[in-house]
Formats: C-alpha cells, structure tokens, sequence
C-alpha cells in the first residue's frame, strides 16, 4: 500500500464540487489523504476506531462483516463513487465491518471531523449523504431478505444477476472472488456453492470456467431469483 499524491476533488464520483463552496472544498481537500491499494490489501478493518470516511475513486472492494468462528459473511461489493464507513462514522466509534481490495483501488480518505463538519453545516452535501446511506440500506435489507427467505438455488441466482446486471453490465465476466468467497456472498458453504453452480452448468443456465460466467439463461436465473 502507498500513498499518491492529492489530486482534484471533481474525479470523485458524485461531483462534490457542485455541492461544495469554495472554502469548504479547500478544507476538504487539505484533510484528505488518498491511497493506492493492492489486490488482497486490507483497506479498513472491522472494530478499527473510525478517524476517516473513505470513498472509492477506482477498482473494487469485498465489505465482509467478520461473524464468530472464523465465519465471515461478504456484504456487498464496493465500486467507485462507493462510500466506505459512513454509517459507522456518524454513529459508532468503530467500524462495522471490514473492507479488501479485490484489484488495484484507490480509495479518498477524508478526515472524520471535516466529514461531520460538512455533513453539519452544508444541506447539499448532507443531502447526498443521506441518499448514500438510504441507497446502501436498501440494499442490504434486499440482501437480507434473499438470504432468509431464499433457498440456495435462488441466493446463487441472486449472485449471478448481481454480477451481471449491477457491477458489469454484461453477461459475460469474470468474478473475482474465490469460491470460498463466493459462498460467503451467498450466505453457504464452499461446497454447496460449487454443487449449485455444478447444477446450473450442467442445466445449461450458464458457462462456466474458473473465475469465468456466461448466462445462457437470464430468463431462468430471474424465474430462481423471483421463486426463492
């Protein structure tokens, strides 16, 4: 991990500078730090005491919420314009969960006091902040739902069109996740992943190779992930 020099605010994703004054953009960008990640490098970790809200400007991210016995379960995937411990930083002292580069990202660090400042005195950019953190939370209560209500074939379904449809726009991609990590998406074992997976192959529902998918089916995929 090192770090990169400052560059202008405007790369990031929501364009912080149309919410931003003057002077608030310039004590932003002097409490900001960015950072260059490697693939595999741990980029927040969880019950870490919170002192910066990062955002991704590029690459992607695994947030995993480390459970009990070693067991961990991957939340989401994080992509740029994604912010990074927002919810922990307003109203914990820790963070919730940890965050893993899954290829070379680059993640804006902005202290945490100038966060609550602008949060505080800029209705703009609170406003913003809320509609992340609204966004995000719809987004895990899906999340939650699937893996409660949905029985394994609908959970892999889920995975699949999440990939496709939400982080590559196509039907065809690479995953680059392990399937052990593949399973912790999907709430399961190792095993029963691959057993699944070997399942929609063999059904011709999709192609695949080691970290390849193709979606033969996409009919059949949402018919699962409708059905549970």
């Amino acid at each position: 991990m090192e770090a990169t020099n400052k560059q202008d605010i405007r790369e990031l994703h929501f364009k912080l500078e149309e919410l931003l004054t003057g002077t608030e953009r310039e004590r932003l960008i002097s409490s900001s730090n960015r950072m260059e990640y490697q693939k595999r490098d741990t980029i927040i970790k969880q019950n870490s005491r919170v002192t910066e809200v990062a955002i991704i400007i590029s690459g992607m991210a695994k947030v995993t919420r480390e459970m009990r016995k070693g067991k961990n379960l991957i939340l989401r995937i994080a992509q740029p314009g994604a912010f990074l411990g927002i919810s922990s930083a307003l109203s914990n002292d820790n963070y919730d969960y940890s965050v893993c580069a899954l290829e070379p990202t680059v993640v804006q660090f902005i202290d945490i006091e100038t966060f609550k400042f602008l949060v505080s005195e800029n209705k703009d950019f609170a406003r913003e902040v809320i509609q992340r953190i609204s966004s995000d939370n719809l987004f895990n209560i899906g999340r939650l739902s699937s893996l409660l209500s949905k029985q394994l074939p609908g959970r892999v379904a889920d995975i699949i069109l999440y990939f496709s449809e939400e982080i590559f726009g196509s039907h065809e991609f690479s995953i680059p996740l392990t399937r052990q990590e593949l399973a912790e998406l999907a709430g399961t074992t190792k095993e029963s992943l691959i057993r699944t997976l070997s399942e929609f192959k063999h059904d011709k529902i999709i192609d695949m190779t080691r970290n390849g998918f193709s979606i033969n089916s996409l009919n059949i995929l949402k018919t699962l992930s409708r059905l549970g």
